[in-house]
């Protein structure tokens, strides 16, 4: 490959975990919807799709995404889970995607674009305690009215999203968001109005709670082999459930662009924030934060050379950072470097980096660059 810095994408694993995470659920029939917004939480949404088959639908967050999935030759049925704005409603329509709608507007304007005689489906998101997007729960009846006296509007889906069922022990948050939103559902069908895909079970209520799945699952960060969180992976251990067996779909590597020799006593960097104590074999890789490697890591993180531990050395630059190769002799020019990943029986995981930049396993992913070139490659 001629590349200096790279995605590869493990083939098989993104179906296998949609697999792992469906039969969570007891629930006959049940739809998984493959959560695919943010370029595939970073892994590529056109490689991520094609190795998606067992899905039932996809969802992502904006138009343009919707329609570029069209474009793919998706024909499944997709849902916008964020705002369209009201002059774009009718793009939506033409490529039959699924609205999330929660406001008042975005109904007059459907009313007025919606095409004489065509069906159009939308999902209802009703706000149960997470405080952004949804219907307040008091508002919710005078909304279904208005949406139930559209010509051609039917009201497909109910949706809500769990505010604190990943990073806590604790669920009683989640469970009194899930009375809410139970209590709404029987609301709405007191109204006449039955919704045919009920939907709120994310990667962590798929795996700790049945009563969350309803008929669909809608799940984003277990697709890509990854746990929500400690406590997720935590409580799912303490359940009587089997455990989901996750794989990481994704691994991130660069080669080495030039190995030279530092005496003991230099400086490494922007800031000189790192200065050398012995004589230093210094390895220099062409990425950095403007590829979404994370500025935070200067001075605490390390890749992989030939399956050892290589330290980074000084800050992250834009395109470029720096690592100690002086115990790893026998690296050489264009020698890989795994940012993330495994290699041989050492391994760099999403959770290592997102410690080290002191956030999520979800932000590390995303903010990795679209630019870079996503291989699919067939596990070992």
């Amino acid at each position: 490959m001629g590349y200096l810095k790279w995605i590869e994408i493990e083939e098989s694993a993104p179906d296998w975990n949609l697999r792992q995470l469906r039969s969570c659920s007891k629930n006959e029939g049940i739809l998984f919807c493959a959560v695919v917004k943010s370029n595939a939480y970073g892994h590529g949404v056109n490689e991520i799709t094609s190795l998606l088959p067992s899905a039932d639908w996809f969802a992502v967050n904006s138009l343009d995404e919707g329609l570029e999935l069209r474009l793919c030759g998706i024909k499944k049925p997709i849902l916008l889970l964020g705002h369209v704005l009201l002059e774009r409603l009718t793009e939506a329509l033409d490529a039959d995607l699924r609205l999330t709608v929660y406001n008042i507007e975005t109904l007059e304007k459907l009313k007025m674009v919606l095409h004489k005689g065509v069906k159009y489906r939308v999902h209802v998101k009703i706000e149960t305690g997470t405080g952004r997007q949804g219907l307040l729960p008091e508002n919710v009846p005078d909304f279904i009215r208005r949406a139930s006296r559209i010509e051609g509007l039917e009201i497909e889906g109910l949706s809500t999203h769990f505010a604190n069922i990943e990073d806590t022990l604790n669920h009683e948050y989640a469970e009194e968001q899930l009375r809410v939103f139970t209590e709404v559902i029987e609301a709405v069908r007191e109204m006449g109005v039955s919704p045919s895909v009920i939907h709120t079970a994310c990667t962590a209520a798929t795996i700790l709670f049945p009563e969350t799945h309803f008929n669909m699952l809608r799940t984003g960060i277990g697709l890509y082999g990854l746990w929500p969180s400690r406590e997720t992976f935590l409580s799912a251990q303490s359940n009587d459930t089997p455990v989901p067996d996750l794989r990481p779909v994704l691994s991130w590597k660069t080669r080495i662009a030039q190995i030279k020799e530092l005496p003991a006593g230099s400086y490494i960097g922007y800031g000189c924030t790192y200065r050398t104590s012995r004589r230093t074999r210094l390895g220099v890789l062409p990425v950095g934060y403007g590829d979404g490697y994370d500025r935070r890591c200067g001075n605490s993180a390390h890749v992989l050379v030939r399956g050892k531990r290589a330290p980074l050395l000084g800050r992250v630059c834009m395109n470029l950072i720096m690592i100690d190769l002086t115990d790893i002799p026998d690296a050489y020019l264009e020698d890989t470097a795994v940012l993330l990943g495994r290699d041989r029986n050492e391994e760099i995981t999403a959770e290592m980096m997102a410690d080290w930049a002191g956030t999520i396993n979800y932000e590390t992913l995303t903010r990795i660059s679209p630019f870079l070139p996503r291989i699919i490659v067939r596990g070992e």
